[in-house]
């Protein structure tokens, strides 16, 4: 008998993948009932989500983001907001976005390595931070930022490789 051809669907997730996000997401809403609980009302805005991107190999990967932390005894709600990040790696470079809504952009801090990316906003409206490992090394010289309609853009160019050259022995 033939083999089936798989479908688009098929070709990015398999069904051991699809159980394994699936179960992600009854956790989180575990997770969320009892933040709610135990954090209770009057306790201050409380925010939570998660992005579902596809990595280069197909496989998905689920993205927290938000005021609500793991704890010892459980969820604790922390002062500082992680924001949502994508990062977009490409053939020369590697961009970076932030939502950061209800800051101003002279309030944003960043501070980059080779490998990663600091984003802080020690606002007393609305404080974020996060850090973000980057996918390939980059030139930190080469950082630019913008921010528009609260997204932040940090694009980044890709270190160059080491050249070498080839000796003549004498």
């Amino acid at each position: 008998m033939p083999k089936k051809k798989p479908s688009s669907f098929d070709s990015i997730w398999d069904f051991d993948d699809m159980d394994k996000m699936m179960e992600r997401f009854r956790m989180m809403g575990r997770f969320m009932n009892e933040a709610m609980k135990q954090l209770g009302e009057g306790e201050g805005p409380v925010f939570y989500g998660f992005s579902i991107s596809v990595d280069n190999d197909g496989k998905p990967i689920v993205n927290e983001f938000g005021n609500v932390k793991p704890g010892l005894k459980g969820p604790e709600l922390t002062e500082e907001i992680e924001p949502l990040v994508d990062v977009i790696d490409s053939k020369d470079s590697v961009k970076v976005y932030a939502e950061l809504p209800g800051v101003e952009k002279g309030d944003i801090a960043l501070s980059v390595t080779e490998l990663g990316l600091t984003i802080s906003v020690p606002s007393d409206r609305r404080s974020y931070y996060k850090e973000v490992d980057l996918p390939s090394k980059v030139d930190p010289d080469t950082a630019k930022a913008t921010y528009k309609n609260g997204v932040l853009e940090v694009c980044l160019d890709k270190a160059m490789k080491v050249r070498g050259k080839q000796l003549k022995v004498e």
